[in-house]
């Protein structure tokens, strides 16, 4: 199995509005970003009771540029680095006039296209904060919510979180030495490159923001600084005259495979090392990939000088551990997020180091009802993923699939967890990741083994 949706693959618009069966188990759905809906659109087609809930006032997420909620991480040249089919959900293909890689409004349109398309709008309660999940003393959840027409509590049986990880800025700490006298922000603050005409910026990161937001101070600012303290292998985005991602192999094959299609990548690409980056201390399958089409133009150019790791701040200027220094009025962190559940006291969960061991990346063990849509890293796109889980957990809220036994639920999320952090270096970025097809190809399998579960205890034979 390998995970490209085609044109044909859309699903018939929804005509008739569906009824929830009040006899099913009630869930709450926080957020409704991409993973929010996918979560929204599998309770509601398996006719299950829930509400979702939205900080903002549009649906989308972190695509919604400028969005109200205000925990975007969109900005103006925001595009997709997985191509339009990869990113799909499985019933819905993007336009086909879309380009390969779109920008953030199509996939924004897009979400709220999905949404209309299957007739679940309704669902979805928008300027709306979850402000505390409680478990109650009979095992269900108490959701307290704000919006506009007051504060309320709801009890609910189930839970799922798809408030997104991509909001909850990280800044280094402990924080570098020195005065600064500059302005400092984190990238999920920067919106466009007029915040960066005439200035002496500084990007410090190596991801893909870094890299977005360096390519564009290096066409406005009066100077362009990118620092980075560990190399990475940056990938090409197209292959053989096609997106890369949709050169796909078969899911079921082992990772050494992927590893060495994205070792034989880097190396078409050529290593940025050789226009002045760090050398990456890792093999490029060891890290969560970081595209650009314009970091080597602007390298090369000389519009952006490369630079190591930050020594101290220094007034004015930035003093890097090479001893070199740069002017700088507007420093730039790109230096990734923090996974955090707001609503959620720590006591009962929390992601210390952005790690939080789930099985399959969805169900915590120990807390029954509570689960997580897309708090995953996938080397590939959430959505489809995200889809994949909401509907796997619909069937197990309708009884139509069942979990292993609590050991053995146990032993899986363990071993996986131990072989992800082992594949990838040790770094808050990394304690996520999946890889996307074959991700998909073991939920299917999990989903059929599930499904046979069930159907052996309802009929009261053993498995």
């Amino acid at each position: 199995m390998s995970y490209l949706v085609k044109p044909q693959d859309r699903a018939p618009a929804r005509r008739e509005e569906l009824t929830s069966d009040p006899s099913l188990p009630t869930t709450c759905v926080i957020g409704a970003g991409s993973s929010g809906i996918a979560a929204a659109k599998a309770l509601y087609e398996a006719r299950l009771p829930f509400d979702c809930f939205e900080l903002g006032s549009a649906i989308g997420g972190t695509w919604v540029y400028q969005n109200p909620n205000g925990q975007s991480a969109c900005y103006e040249t925001l595009e997709i680095n997985t191509s339009c089919p990869r990113m799909a959900y499985s019933d819905f293909p993007m336009p086909k006039d879309y380009p390969a890689y779109a920008v953030h409004h199509q996939i924004a349109d897009y979400f709220a296209d999905y949404v209309e398309h299957f007739g679940f709008g309704h669902t979805i309660t928008l300027d709306t904060r979850v402000g505390k999940v409680e478990p109650t003393d009979d095992g269900r959840w108490l959701v307290t919510v704000t919006g506009p027409a007051g504060t309320e509590q709801r009890e609910y049986d189930n839970v799922m979180v798809a408030n997104g990880h991509h909001w909850d800025a990280r800044l280094p700490d402990p924080a570098y030495p020195g005065d600064f006298a500059g302005e400092q922000i984190h990238s999920h603050a920067y919106n466009s490159a007029e915040q960066l005409v005439g200035r002496d910026v500084v990007i410090v990161g190596a991801g893909n923001s870094a890299m977005d937001i360096a390519v564009e101070a290096s066409k406005v600012a009066k100077s362009a600084v990118i620092s980075q303290r560990r190399g990475q292998w940056v990938l090409p985005k197209y292959a053989l005259g096609k997106p890369a991602d949709q050169l796909t192999l078969p899911a079921w094959l082992p990772f050494w495979v992927t590893a060495a299609r994205m070792a034989f990548g880097a190396r078409v690409a050529g290593n940025v090392a050789k226009l002045g980056l760090p050398q990456p201390e890792h093999q490029p399958w060891q890290s969560h990939p970081v595209q650009s089409e314009g970091i080597r133009d602007a390298l090369r150019s000389g519009t952006l000088t490369p630079r190591p790791g930050i020594e101290r701040l220094d007034g004015d200027k930035v003093v890097f551990t090479d001893g070199s220094t740069a002017p700088c009025d507007l420093l730039i962190w790109a230096t990734g997020y923090n996974v955090t559940f707001p609503f959620l006291d720590p006591a009962l969960v929390s992601a210390k180091g952005n790690d939080l061991p789930l099985w399959k990346r969805m169900v915590h063990p120990d807390l029954p009802g509570l689960f997580f849509i897309g708090l995953l890293q996938p080397l590939g796109a959430v959505m489809p993923l995200a889809e994949a889980q909401s509907v796997l957990l619909a069937d197990l809220l309708t009884g139509q699939y069942a979990l292993p036994a609590d050991a053995d639920l146990r032993q899986q999320m363990a071993a996986d967890h131990a072989a992800y952090k082992k594949r990838f270096y040790a770094s808050a970025r990394h304690t996520m990741e999946v890889d996307f097809d074959h991700y998909l190809w073991e939920l299917e399998r999990e989903r059929a083994a599930g499904e046979a579960r069930a159907a052996s205890t309802t009929t009261g034979v053993s498995a």
